[in-house]
């Protein structure tokens, strides 16, 4: 009975005889039986939607511990332990478990805040089984059911519609449309997918009206189902910053043993050291230069990230997909409720002889009804007002507006919210119109004729027919004009006057929604009869026109900053959505994501098209209209091919294909379905674009971070390895100026908590001046390669090997050896040692900018950092005076001129440093930074 390709056995329903359709299922008007709907639970399966099988928290937690750098580390403690160092073993062990841990847990909360968002179908739903109406948990409904439809609910299933009364669809979840569409019992296929008029779709949601259904199919095998399995199906492509991180640790670690290996040779070859001496001598430099530190500082650069994109409303779900957004070059944005209030506003109102502005956007009297830039008033506009009572009363949608923040809530369809909202704002309280014009009788809006009408009783007891629809019905109707009050023929001018003033509003993605009247006197023919006699035919005739409402779905308030902000960014949108194209050229053009040059394609034309054809069309100027699911999984896929780091917006189910594909899926939070929410990487929890603009901010500035700390680490790695090479081509001449435990005591000590400090560092003036990194770049370039062992590792070398000879100066030399051992020797490395910490504090503070000056970002603005110095500071003075630490660090105490000394070197690097920046910023012309 069910299949799961159902697209063509749906249109077969559609079009099936209600009676043999019934029969087909089994079922009839009095429902299913209690037992048959029990066997049927059993056979489908409960109406839920499934989530696609998740690993276990086992693995998820393990995962944390086996990238190539985790497991860079583990070896690493491996080694030191073989190496004799076994509490340096355990301590980098420990970083390892720790980070690990951290980010684990960091996983583990996004992922609970996440399920707290999920809400899609209804809880309940009324069916008829055993001949009796009663309600049941929507996941019991099972296909054969018969269940009733009414304002406001969600549809629980795919189903066949009967005894339709003025049913209104709201798809957009699915198809993306704003505007809703009328649900009838006969068959008609309009455009596109999902256009069956007596088809219902689950996870859509019932406007207005009510309406008898059949459950087709239920849970996953309805389309929503059909287009969550086609998102679980889809494997998540690797974030870019593990790839590059991975690409950073098979750098480090040829580096690291390419040391190794040259010391290891050169100590036994050239210095003729023991063997087993230089192993371990050349394991320790090994170790050195294996960054300990990277993994927790790319965590907690992360974590900050995500706390501060929190606090404004944007969830990550993976610490990964931070940095992800910093390397967006492509945003695909779904229009309706995303650029979009979906909220339709009245904007303009055309009259034969006036055209009003309405200001103020949504579901909100924020505005006012104005002409020529001034608030009208109703007793001097008579046609105005004739036109606001026809939208008022001939209207069945309330509107709940929010209060502090909160979004309004309709009951009925956006189109007649809109005009509730219109009458509002002109001081006209619709609750107190319906009651002075109470109805007499509805000819309810159908697709054929799209009009509706209502008979009303002014309080006179006059007879009154309003009616509201599509322009072209309207004038078919009308033999008359209300023209400045005056009621006379309509000539063929004015109807070519209506027509162009249409086409023009139309042009700029302006829905319109005409409206006429009549009075029903003594010589109307419906004066003498009975109103139950009254037909379409009678009352649809010899109407007069009065104008014309013209209304959008406003773009987001935010939407216009955001836009220039990615503009400026180099980060380009390309707008994918159901509506028409029409309305999807118009918002794009207004909201600056593209000229009125930009090229649309439909989803017929999208079908037609080669990949090739495609993969070229989405390098220009390019909005996407009337698509599907599929298509839009494509478009991301073929800008994915052109090389761009695709980011994908959406709320709906026709989204989360594309979702699950983009690189860093976007869902919305509030209107979001859960199928959307579970294939997103993040989720806008107010459902704000202009979030996604201070993520790809949050994204750049962890990548820069990670560069800053990286750029500290390698700094710390030329001085460390000069003593070495100082001994090594000295053939031992002159004795080890540094020794490993005191290498070790720079890289997993010292260092350690400015490096931390350096991955919470703010944004850098200018970084969203500058265009996305390129793909091919990496955290490990030619500048920082410079800056670490030709610019500040060198100073950093000459000043520590300048302070060792210093101490043995001071003590004797030349006159006496080098000291190899002893008190002076412990105070030579020991102040070779101090002398590198202390570079490492300038260093510290010049990697925070990359060319600004440190003092326009404020000097002391990162109390991390400044933590970590007078930690390292205390550190440093530990190993020197405490007698247990002496012996394991090989250190001693210094005087005091040797602490003046070493207070002395972090201010001239740094102002070195900031001169250069100054030279930089002059040559390149970079703004000064207010």
């Amino acid at each position: 009975m069910i299949q799961k390709n159902k697209t063509t056995l749906i249109d077969d329903y559609a079009k099936a005889d209600p009676t043999a359709l019934m029969n087909q299922f089994q079922t009839g008007n009095e429902g299913l039986s209690g037992a048959e709907a029990e066997k049927r639970l059993q056979k489908y399966g409960p109406n839920t939607i499934q989530q696609g099988k998740k690993r276990s928290e086992i693995l998820v937690f393990l995962a944390n511990f086996t990238s190539l750098m985790a497991i860079l580390l583990w070896v690493s403690g491996i080694i030191a332990m073989f190496a004799g160092m076994m509490e340096l073993g355990i301590a980098i062990w420990a970083v390892n478990v720790i980070n690990g841990c951290f980010s684990y847990w960091q996983q583990h909360a996004a992922q609970k805040a996440t399920d707290s968002l999920k809400k899609m179908l209804p809880s309940y739903v009324k069916v008829r089984r055993d001949g009796k109406s009663q309600q049941i948990q929507v996941e019991q409904l099972v296909p054969g059911d018969v269940f009733d439809i009414q304002a406001g609910d969600s549809i629980p299933a795919d189903a066949r519609v009967f005894n339709t009364s003025n049913l209104q669809i709201d798809e957009s979840s699915l198809t993306g449309e704003s505007v809703p569409v009328e649900k009838k019992a006969d068959y008609h296929h309009g455009d596109g997918e999902f256009a069956q008029q007596n088809i219902v779709f689950a996870g859509t949601v019932s406007t207005s009206g009510t309406a008898t259904a059949l459950a087709l199919a239920t849970g996953m095998d309805t389309e929503f189902g059909r287009i969550a399995t086609l998102t679980q199906s889809q494997k998540k492509t690797i974030y870019p910053l593990e790839r590059e991180l991975n690409h950073l640790t098979r750098q480090l670690t040829i580096i690291a043993i390419g040391i190794g290996v040259a010391f290891f040779l050169l100590a036994i070859f050239f210095v003729k050291y023991p063997i087993a001496k230089s192993f371990i001598f050349a394991l320790g430099m090994i170790v050195a230069f294996i960054p300990e530190g990277l993994l927790p500082t790319v965590t907690l650069s992360l974590a900050q990230g995500t706390q501060r994109m929190a606090k404004k409303h944007a969830l990550l779900k993976n610490l990964s997909s931070v940095e992800t957004l910093g390397q967006t070059t492509v945003i695909c944005s779904d229009k309706t409720g995303t650029l979009t209030q979906n909220q339709m506003t009245i904007n303009h109102i055309w009259l034969p002889e006036k055209e009003y502005d309405v200001t103020g956007t949504g579901y909100l009297t924020n505005g006012k009804i104005q002409l020529n830039g001034k608030d009208v008033d109703l007793a001097n506009e008579p046609d105005l007002n004739k036109l606001l009572i026809n939208a008022t009363i001939n209207n069945d949608t309330e509107v709940t507006e929010g209060k502090a923040g909160e979004k309004s809530k309709i009951l009925g369809t956006p189109t007649e919210a809109g005009l509730v909202i219109l009458s509002r704002k002109a001081g006209i309280d619709a609750k107190d119109e319906r009651k002075a014009y109470p109805r007499l009788k509805e000819l309810p809006f159908d697709s054929d004729r799209k009009l509706m009408t209502v008979i009303t009783k002014d309080p006179s007891g006059q007879l009154f027919i309003n009616t509201k629809g599509a322009l072209g019905s309207e004038l078919a109707i009308c033999d008359r004009i209300l023209d400045n009050g005056q009621v006379r023929p309509i000539t063929d001018q004015d109807r070519a006057t209506i027509n162009q003033a249409n086409e023009t509003y139309s042009k700029q993605g302006l829905r319109t929604l005409a409206f006429s009247y009549r009075i029903v006197d003594g010589d109307d023919p419906l004066a003498h009869k009975s109103l139950e006699s009254c037909t379409i035919q009678s009352a649809e005739t010899h109407m007069i026109f009065v104008g014309l409402t013209m209304m959008s779905d406003p773009p987001r308030p935010e939407i216009f900053d955001a836009v220039k902000n990615c503009k400026r960014a180099s980060i380009r949108i390309i707008m994918v959505t159901g509506d028409s194209p029409i309305t999807a050229k118009s918002i794009a053009t207004r909201i600056g994501i593209t000229s009125d040059k930009a090229r649309v394609i439909s989803g017929d034309e999208l079908d037609k098209m080669s990949d090739d054809d495609l993969q070229q069309a989405v390098k220009g100027e390019v909005i996407f209209a009337r698509v599907a699911p599929e298509h839009k999984f494509r478009i991301v896929s073929m800008c994915q091919k052109n090389g761009d780091v695709v980011a994908s917006t959406g709320d709906g189910v026709n989204d989360a294909p594309a979702l699950k594909r983009a690189d860093i899926g976007i869902a919305m939070g509030v209107t979001g379905t859960d199928v959307a929410k579970d294939a997103a990487d993040m989720i806008l929890t107010d459902d704000n674009f202009a979030s996604i603009v201070s993520a790809i901010e949050e994204g750049r500035t962890v990548y820069s971070n990670l560069q800053k700390f990286l750029l500290y680490i390698l700094t710390s790695n030329v001085p460390e390895a000069a003593p070495s090479v100082i001994f090594l081509v000295t053939r031992g001449l002159v004795p080890l100026p540094l020794t490993v435990m005191q290498i070790l005591t720079v890289d997993l000590g010292t260092d350690l908590l400015p490096a931390l400090g350096l991955g919470t560092e703010k944004a850098e003036p200018g970084i969203m001046d500058q265009p996305p990194r390129p793909l091919n770049s990496h955290l490990l370039n030619r500048s920082i390669i410079w800056k670490a062992f030709g610019w500040y590792g060198l100073i950093a070398s000459v000043v520590s090997t300048a302070a060792y000879f210093y101490v043995n100066h001071v003590n004797g030399w030349p006159n006496v050896p080098l000291a190899g051992s002893g008190m002076v020797y412990a105070e030579a490395t020991t102040i070779t040692l101090g002398a590198i910490v202390f570079s490492q504090i300038a260093a510290a503070m010049n990697c925070r900018t990359q060319i600004s000056s440190v003092f326009s970002i404020g000097l002391f603005s990162n109390h991390r950092i400044l933590t970590g110095i007078v930690v390292e500071v205390v550190l440093i003075a530990l190993l020197m005076y405490v007698p247990f630490l002496q012996g394991v660090f090989n250190t001693g105490p210094l005087n005091l001129s040797e602490w003046i000394f070493l207070f002395c070197i972090p201010v001239p690097i740094f102002l070195i440093e900031e001169l250069r920046k100054y030279i930089v910023r002059r040559i390149k012309r970079v703004p000064k930074v207010a």
